[in-house]
């Protein structure tokens, strides 16, 4: 295959990537870096069929409930028939869950919204919660994504990992952290039509910050 192509370094690929416009929130910005070149968000959100699927996106946080969450979800799906809900006929569920092993621990060391997805798995069905009767769950898939435990986040069951396929990022180098900060920075004060003399002091902010 010699002459048929070059190597290319991922950075040099992703200099002249769009991040979005001025309608775009800080927080939407998802920065291409050396070290996440898969986006299950972005990938969920802009290259999905939208024919074919349905995709939401749930935070979870060390005060969400099973209620809540089985609330939020339930309210996007259709009722197909008696005591059976689903997305539209024709399509894919798709929950993305972020965070998930952020929700505090209950008496018995239990997670109660991870417990309730973990519900779905084993059993492909939940309860009303007004008169408990069986509510089964049509045409849904989960994707999830969490830290280590640590800093708020807990440890998930087995039981419940068993139902995953994982897959595992490095810790960001500095230099991906200095990226990915000053690029929101730099997105930022552009958006906001900061005098051109901002973009260093920007880059010196982050710079102080990381050290």
């Amino acid at each position: 295959f010699k002459g048929k192509g070059r190597w290319v370094h991922w950075n040099d690929a992703i200099k002249n990537v769009s991040l979005g416009d001025k309608t775009t929130k800080v927080q939407d910005v998802i920065v291409p870096t050396l070290d996440t070149s898969v986006y299950v968000k972005e990938k969920l959100m802009n290259h999905l069929d939208k024919d074919r699927f349905l995709p939401f996106f749930i935070n979870f946080s060390a005060r969400t409930s099973a209620n809540q969450s089985q609330n939020i979800i339930m309210s996007r799906l259709d009722k197909r028939r008696k005591g059976v809900f689903g997305p539209p006929v024709g399509k894919k569920f798709v929950v993305f869950v972020d965070d998930m092993n952020m929700p505090a621990l209950e008496q018995f060391g239990a997670q109660p919204p991870v417990e309730l997805l973990r519900q779905y798995f084993d059993h492909g069905n939940w309860y009303d919660l007004k008169d408990t009767s069986k509510v089964t769950l049509v045409d849904l898939q989960v994707i999830a994504a969490m830290g280590p435990p640590g800093g708020g986040r807990n440890a998930v069951t087995p039981r419940f990992l068993r139902h995953f396929n994982i897959c595992s990022i490095n810790a960001f180098s500095d230099d991906t952290m200095v990226r990915i900060f000053s690029t929101v920075v730099a997105f930022h004060l552009k958006n906001h039509d900061f005098p051109p003399e901002y973009f260093t002091v920007g880059n010196q902010i982050v710079a102080a910050t990381m050290e």
